[in-house]
């Protein structure tokens, strides 16, 4: 099957950054659905993992942590699907990734693809979906229903993957009022089209252009990007007793600055239920169906800002490159072999 990977970590200017090639096609076991992939898109982890870890001499790491396809076989002990199920997914950092033709993956962490949007559409959103979801709900305690809650969510990244679905989810599904950054004129556009109440601009001192908003306190944030820059002027600015919750991998961070306020700190990766095989893994299969669901009935929408074409290595660069340059809005997909 045709796969696109890397041997060594490098620049992504670099020719072999990533490489097309064959590689054998993986044989679903236990749990697992093999998928026939349709498209996939590109996330921050991707670029991440292939700048800082190089797989064993001789070997190719295929990358990819989303999907969307069409199950082309099962293992013994799968329950949830059947080939010929059309899927969308977020796969295991701990596996090959979806790069590929033909990806396995466990069933527990599939969802079934929403009937509405088209298989590119689709894949721009597992990854984001469940980080969002997780996020929003399980990690800060947002109250889901649309009764009014006294709060303000404030999103640091509004624009990107995780903030362009996080956005949708806090406005459709819950009271609170959703303050978005971004720096960029397109990018703030972008928020406030996805459902912000307002942006403002991460580039220039926050907690004066939130204090003149007049809105409700800013007691949980979901910083998503640039952590280390942004943490301790959002600590001053944010609502005692608060929730802060953060997704990337700041290289400088010291929670001191939120004991004053009794603010709780709250990490997210939506790869731990997966890695560690936790009792409630099969959550994010119910989650997917649900945020289907919502895309089905027009609740959400997809996040696919562009789409570069075949899924090759040329355009899995360019794409690496983009999302490298932090200048990203939305989701990029790659479609076809």
């Amino acid at each position: 099957m045709k796969a696109v990977g890397y041997k060594k970590s490098l620049p992504i200017e670099a020719t072999d950054a990533l490489i097309d090639f064959e590689a054998a096609k993986p044989e679903p076991k236990g749990r697992d659905i093999r998928v026939a992939v349709r498209a996939i898109s590109a996330n921050p982890v991707d670029y991440k993992v292939r700048k800082r870890a190089s797989p064993p001499e001789g070997e190719t790491k295929i990358l990819g942590y989303d999907a969307a396809g069409i199950v082309d076989a099962v293992g013994p002990d799968v329950t949830l699907f059947k080939p010929d199920d059309e899927v969308f997914y977020a796969g295991s950092i701990l596996r090959q990734g979806t790069n590929s033709e033909f990806h396995v993956v466990d069933e527990r962490i599939v969802g079934r693809k929403p009937k509405t949007l088209s298989f590119a559409q689709a894949a721009a959103l597992p990854l984001t979906s469940i980080t969002a979801w997780e996020l929003l709900f399980d990690r800060l305690g947002a109250v889901p229903g649309k009764s009014v809650d006294p709060r303000t969510l404030l999103i640091i990244g509004g624009a990107g993957g995780v903030g362009s679905i996080l956005i949708q989810l806090a406005r459709r599904l819950t009271g609170l009022t959703v303050v978005a950054t971004a720096s960029r004129a397109e990018s703030q556009q972008w928020c406030l089209d996805l459902g912000a109440h307002t942006v403002v601009d991460h580039a220039e001192p926050m907690k004066e252009q939130i204090e003149k908003l007049k809105v409700p306190p800013v007691a949980l944030v979901a910083s998503l990007t640039y952590t280390d820059q942004h943490y301790k002027a959002i600590a001053e600015l944010m609502a005692p007793q608060g929730k802060y919750g953060l997704i990337d991998d700041p290289p400088e961070f010291n929670v001191s600055a939120f004991k004053g306020k009794a603010i709780s700190i709250h990490w997210e990766s939506m790869f731990t239920r997966s890695s560690f095989q936790t009792p409630d893994m099969i959550g994010q299969h119910h989650l997917l169906n649900d945020v289907a669901d919502l895309l089905d009935k027009g609740v959400l929408r997809t996040t696919l800002d562009q789409s570069f074409g075949g899924i090759n290595a040329a355009n899995l660069k360019r794409a690496h490159a983009l999302l490298e340059s932090g200048k990203s809005r939305g989701k990029i997909v790659l479609e076809g072999w």
